[in-house]
């Protein structure tokens, strides 16, 4: 049987177990409660703490912040960050966490570590999610063709190129429903069709092994080319380089230091609820998705907005009818998202005005981010307006968790502290300005920064790359949950890459050319 979908908790995570602590909860009136316990409830998800407590920001003076986060008129692209990293960061952190609630939650087994058990679940034994077809390939779906001028591939069902579907469902909800483990990777077509090349990922490397694979061996194999290409191409775009360095050379000085391979990691809350949100500013407001959804043109037939990108998922939108797949026509051109020329593929480069860089990861936040479409985080009853804004919920929800200040954190790390004038301005720019607060209000904003505005404002000041505090969670926790992985590169020090271009080098242009076979067809559908 599929998933239910009759509940969400993705953007509104409403509950965490703290090890040691007990449950947080954000109550139905929006106040925060805790349930103390040291014996963690059945399958809760174990959180830890990495720094001390904090006391959290007055909401009022959170709504202000937020809404000056999500107000800038014009945010900065970083033209050295392709925006499909956006989305691998995405399904990156959906690997590392798990949804709360039993709807949501059909897989028992999701583990802090980066094993990808966001695309296997409980493996091939268990047909909860209805993935596995064979007990060791994935099972991919087919769009539904959508005629389009001057497009032959619209007219057609395109096999592969959607996540599969519960075609069986009585409704159009129930149609619509994803069969895979964790539906937060259909809550927006990028993360969508990101999950989808991951799926077509394992069963290339099914492949190779032809009659002598096995699920055992295709997983560590697929495992270690994903963990390799993190720790190659994805950190060093989002981390300042010495960083990674010195914790890959010289391990963890904060998170679990002492812990063993072996020993099962915790989730810290600083990096789940604040460090690894960075990817909320990296996030587009307009897309050129394709040859058919991008900025005015030829056979255009509407820009590839973020509201579009959102409608067109099973968990935040609504697939058309008679069958309820993705439109054809909507199925992704990779080579808008990741510069294939730099993989040596010049042939599938895009001229610059049709591909698409990341924002800039700072303390803005596009618009389209301040009023959230409702599927997007929880059942369709829209709440009050500035809960729908995605800055807010992300600094209310730090507050539900005691989450330490910035400065707190800078402190405990010995790192040198923001000033006030770089919390309350950055770098100056297209970001918000927040001096435009009260004299009050700057003076609690400055004192008890929250550690997600914190680490953004980091970042800016450092060029768009996380530091200090920021960047040294996310490196430590990326290498725990690769060394604690039961398939780990760091574990097998032996293991190279031989799905790349050489044995040094794995991208994420990589993994899509061989889970494409290279083909530009493939890559892009739609021409």
């Amino acid at each position: 049987m599929p998933p239910s979908n009759t509940t969400h908790s993705r953007h509104s995570r409403d509950q965490y177990y703290v090890v040691g602590e007990g449950t947080f909860r954000l109550n139905p009136d929006g106040t925060a409660s805790v349930t103390n316990s040291v014996t963690a409830p059945p399958n809760e998800f174990p959180f830890s703490r990495l720094g001390p407590k904090g006391t959290g920001l007055d909401l009022a003076l959170a709504e202000a912040v937020a809404i000056a986060m999500t107000g800038v008129p014009q945010q900065v692209e970083d033209t050295s960050l392709p925006a499909g990293y956006t989305y691998v960061g995405q399904f990156v952190d959906h690997d590392l966490t798990r949804m709360t609630g039993t709807n949501d939650n059909p897989v028992s087994q999701r583990s802090p570590l980066l094993d990808l058990d966001v695309l296997y679940g409980d493996g091939p034994g268990s047909q909860a999610h209805g993935s596995f077809y064979d007990g060791i390939r994935l099972r991919l779906g087919t769009t539904q063709a959508s005629p389009t001028n001057n497009v032959p591939n619209a007219d057609n069902d395109l096999e592969g190129f959607d996540l599969p579907r519960n075609a069986a469902g009585a409704t159009p909800a129930e149609k619509q429903l994803a069969l895979i483990p964790d539906l937060r990777n259909d809550e927006n077509l990028i993360v969508a069709q990101t999950h989808l090349a991951f799926m077509r990922f394992h069963n290339r490397v099914a492949d190779t092994f032809g009659p002598r694979a096995t699920f055992k061996k295709v997983r560590a194999k697929v495992v270690k080319h994903y963990q390799w290409m993190l720790r190659t191409d994805f950190l060093p775009r989002i981390v300042e380089t010495s960083i990674i360095e010195d914790v890959f050379a010289h391990g963890r000085k904060f998170f679990e230091p002492q812990a063993t391979r072996t020993q099962r990691p915790t989730m810290p809350l600083e990096f789940s609820v604040a460090a690894f949100r960075l990817g909320h500013s990296m996030i587009r407001d307009n897309y050129q998705w394709n040859r058919v959804f991008k900025s005015p043109g030829p056979d255009v037939l509407a820009p590839g907005s973020l509201a579009l990108l959102f409608r067109f998922s099973g968990t935040s939108g609504t697939l058309p009818p008679p069958h309820h797949r993705l439109p054809s026509n909507w199925v992704a051109d990779f080579r808008r998202l990741f510069r294939f020329s730099a993989a040596g593929r010049p042939d599938l480069a895009v001229a610059d005005s049709e591909f698409n860089p990341a924002m800039r990861i700072d303390a803005s936040m596009v618009d389209p981010l301040r009023n959230l479409p409702a599927g997007s985080f929880g059942p369709p009853n829209a709440p009050l307006p500035i809960e729908r804004n995605l800055a807010f919920r992300n600094l209310r929800r730090a507050n539900m968790v005691q989450l330490a200040s910035g400065q707190q954190m800078a402190t405990m790390m010995r790192v040198p502290a923001l000033s006030a004038e770089q919390i309350l301005h950055g770098a100056g720019g297209a970001t918000p300005d927040l001096r435009t607060l009260t004299s009050a209000q700057q003076t609690e904003l400055t004192t008890n920064t929250p550690l997600w505005l914190y680490i953004l404002r980091e970042a800016e000041i450092n060029g768009g790359k996380l530091t200090g505090v920021g960047g040294r969670i996310v490196a430590e926790v990326f290498h725990r949950a690769i060394e604690a992985s039961p398939d780990s590169i760091l574990r097998d020090r032996r293991f190279r890459p031989t799905l790349g271009p050489n044995r040094q080098t794995f991208r994420m242009t990589d993994l899509l050319l061989f889970a494409y076979e290279g083909e530009a067809d493939s890559l892009n559908p739609m021409g």
